[in-house]
C-alpha cells in the first residue's frame, strides 16, 4: 500500500511509542536522540528504502548504516515492525544473552555493520558506495550521523574521500538537535556554519526539518541532489520530539524514565495509532 504522508505520521508515533515502552521496560537507551531521529527513520524505511525483509541480502539492496547506534533501539523497533525479525524479540532488548545490545549488532537481520564507535559509519558507508559503483550497481548508501558526532576526524576524512569519488549514490544525513552527551553542540565543539563545512569539503548540501516527514520526502525524492556529488542531508529535529519534557533537554541523552514520566509520555502519544 502507498504511504502518504498522514500514514508515515501515524506510524512515526508508533515507533516512538514501541521505543518508549523499550527504553522504559530495559531501564536503558538513549530515548532523546531516538525520539529525534524517528521521523527520519520512519520515512527512510517505510517509504524510501529499497529494501525486502525477506531478502535481506539480496546485492541489489539499498544500504543504511546507523551512525549514531547510541539510538540503536529505534532501529530495532522499526526492523522488527517490517518484519526482519520476530517482533516479540524486541521485549529482550538490552537483556542479558540478547543480540538487541545498546548498539546496532550485525547479528539480528537488517543490520548492515555493528556501529556505535563515533565517526565510524560514515567511512563505512563510503566504501559500500564505492563498491557498489565499481561493481555497477544502482543500490544507494545511507548513513544517519549525530550533531555531536561531527568533531570525529574520521568523518571528514570520508567526507574528503566520497568527493573525491564523485559518489551520488552516498546520501549523509546529519541529526542536527543540538545536544549531545555533555551539553549543546556548541559549547563542547561548536560546529558552527555546519552546511558550509559540508559544501567546502564538495557535497551538495540541503537542509530540512527533520521532524517534518512531509518536507523529509521531497528531499528523498531528488536524490541525488546533484549529479556527480555525494548529498549531505541537514536535518534540525528537536531532542526528545515528541514528549514535553523531553524536548530540548540535554539529560534525556540517555535518561531513564520514572514510572509518573512514562505514563505522562504514553499520554502525550496517544492519539494516532496504526492497525496492527
Amino acid at each position: 500500500m502507498e504511504q502518504t504522508v498522514k500514514d508515515l505520521e501515524l506510524k512515526a508515533k508508533q515507533v516512538r511509542k514501541g521505543v518508549l515502552d523499550m527504553v522504559y521496560a530495559s531501564k536503558a537507551g538513549h530515548v532523546g536522540g531516538s525520539m529525534s531521529s524517528i521521523d527520519i527513520l520512519t520515512t527512510l524505511y517505510y517509504k524510501v528504502l529499497n529494501i525486502d525483509p525477506k531478502k535481506f541480502s539480496d546485492p541489489d539492496r539499498d544500504r543504511f548504516i546507523l551512525s549514531k547506534g547510541h539510538i540503536a533501539e529505534s532501529l530495532y523497533y522499526i526492523l522488527g515492525d517490517k518484519g526482519f525479525f520476530n517482533k516479540e524479540k524486541l521485549k529482550t532488548y538490552s537483556q542479558y544473552g540478547s543480540t538487541l545490545i545498546g548498539h546496532p549488532n550485525n547479528k539480528n537481520n537488517g543490520v548492515e555493520v555493528n556501529t556505535g564507535s563515533l565517526g565510524h559509519g560514515l567511512p563505512v558507508a563510503v566504501g559500500m558506495a564505492l563498491a557498489g559503483k565499481r561493481d555497477n550497481k544502482n543500490y544507494r548508501v545511507f548513513t544517519l550521523m549525530g550533531d555531536g558526532e561531527q568533531a570525529e576526524g574520521s568523518v571528514w576524512e570520508g567526507a574528503m574521500a566520497a568527493a573525491n569519488y564523485k559518489l551520488d549514490n552516498l546520501v549523509g544525513i546529519v541529526d542536527r538537535n543540538g545536544l549531545q552527551i555533555s551539553g549543546t553542540t556548541e559549547e563542547v565543539m561548536a560546529l558552527d556554519d555546519l552546511k558550509g563545512k559540508w559544501t567546502s569539503f564538495g557535497w551538495e548540501v540541503v537542509e530540512v526539518d527533520g521532524n517534518n516527514i512531509e518536507e523529509l520526502l521531497k528531499v528523498f525524492s531528488n536524490i541525488p541532489a546533484k549529479e556527480g556529488k555525494p548529498t549531505m542531508i541537514i536535518a534540525k529535529t528537536i531532542k526528545g520530539k515528541g514528549i514535553s519534557f523531553m524536548e530540548n533537554i540535554a539529560k534525556w541523552h540517555h535518561g531513564v524514565l520514572t514510572e509518573e514520566e512514562y505514563n505522562q509520555a504514553v499520554k502525550e502519544l496517544e492519539g494516532g495509532t496504526i492497525n496492527e
